[in-house]
Protein backbone atom coordinates (compact mmCIF):
# COMPACT_ATOMS: atom_id res chain seq x y z
CA UNK A 1 0.00 0.00 0.00
CA UNK A 2 3.26 2.24 0.42
CA UNK A 3 3.66 2.47 -3.52
CA UNK A 4 -0.10 3.72 -4.44
CA UNK A 5 0.44 6.44 -1.15
CA UNK A 6 3.79 7.40 -2.73
CA UNK A 7 2.43 7.83 -5.80
CA UNK A 8 -0.48 9.66 -4.88
CA UNK A 9 1.71 12.18 -3.15
CA UNK A 10 3.92 12.74 -6.33
CA UNK A 11 0.74 13.26 -8.62
CA UNK A 12 -0.64 15.44 -6.05
CA UNK A 13 2.35 17.70 -5.64
CA UNK A 14 2.79 17.89 -9.46
CA UNK A 15 -1.08 18.89 -9.49
CA UNK A 16 -0.96 21.85 -7.24
CA UNK A 17 2.70 22.98 -8.72
CA UNK A 18 0.57 22.87 -12.18
CA UNK A 19 -2.14 24.59 -11.23
CA UNK A 20 -0.22 27.29 -9.59
CA UNK A 21 1.76 27.93 -12.57
CA UNK A 22 -1.55 28.00 -14.49
CA UNK A 23 -3.24 30.44 -12.09
CA UNK A 24 -0.29 32.48 -11.94
CA UNK A 25 -0.44 33.20 -15.55
CA UNK A 26 -4.01 33.41 -15.83
CA UNK A 27 -3.12 36.55 -13.36
CA UNK A 28 -0.50 37.92 -15.35
CA UNK A 29 1.93 37.32 -12.09
CA UNK A 30 4.19 34.60 -14.20
CA UNK A 31 5.08 35.76 -17.56
CA UNK A 32 7.05 32.60 -18.70
CA UNK A 33 7.33 31.26 -21.08
CA UNK A 34 6.69 34.77 -23.15
CA UNK A 35 4.46 33.40 -25.61
CA UNK A 36 2.08 31.66 -23.50
CA UNK A 37 -1.58 31.97 -24.47
CA UNK A 38 -2.39 31.48 -20.76
CA UNK A 39 -0.95 35.06 -19.91
CA UNK A 40 -3.52 37.88 -18.86
CA UNK A 41 -6.27 35.34 -19.51
CA UNK A 42 -8.31 34.76 -16.42
CA UNK A 43 -10.49 31.69 -17.23
CA UNK A 44 -6.83 29.84 -16.89
CA UNK A 45 -7.41 31.12 -13.40
CA UNK A 46 -10.34 29.11 -12.43
CA UNK A 47 -8.73 25.78 -14.59
CA UNK A 48 -5.93 26.14 -12.06
CA UNK A 49 -7.55 26.38 -9.43
CA UNK A 50 -9.80 23.25 -10.01
CA UNK A 51 -6.27 21.83 -10.85
CA UNK A 52 -4.66 22.75 -7.35
CA UNK A 53 -8.24 21.59 -5.83
CA UNK A 54 -7.69 17.91 -7.02
CA UNK A 55 -3.76 17.77 -6.22
CA UNK A 56 -4.77 18.40 -2.78
CA UNK A 57 -7.40 15.66 -2.68
CA UNK A 58 -4.76 13.54 -3.58
CA UNK A 59 -2.72 14.50 -1.06
CA UNK A 60 -5.45 14.23 1.15
CA UNK A 61 -6.16 10.54 0.45
CA UNK A 62 -2.35 9.86 0.67
CA UNK A 63 -1.95 10.97 4.07
CA UNK A 64 -5.19 9.50 5.62
CA UNK A 65 -4.81 7.27 8.52
CA UNK A 66 -5.51 3.34 7.20
CA UNK A 67 -8.85 2.09 8.20
CA UNK A 68 -8.47 -0.35 10.94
Amino acid sequence: MGAIKGILVIVGVAAVMVGSLFMFQGLGIVRWPSTSFMIDDRAWVGYGSLVVLAGGVLLFLANRPPKS
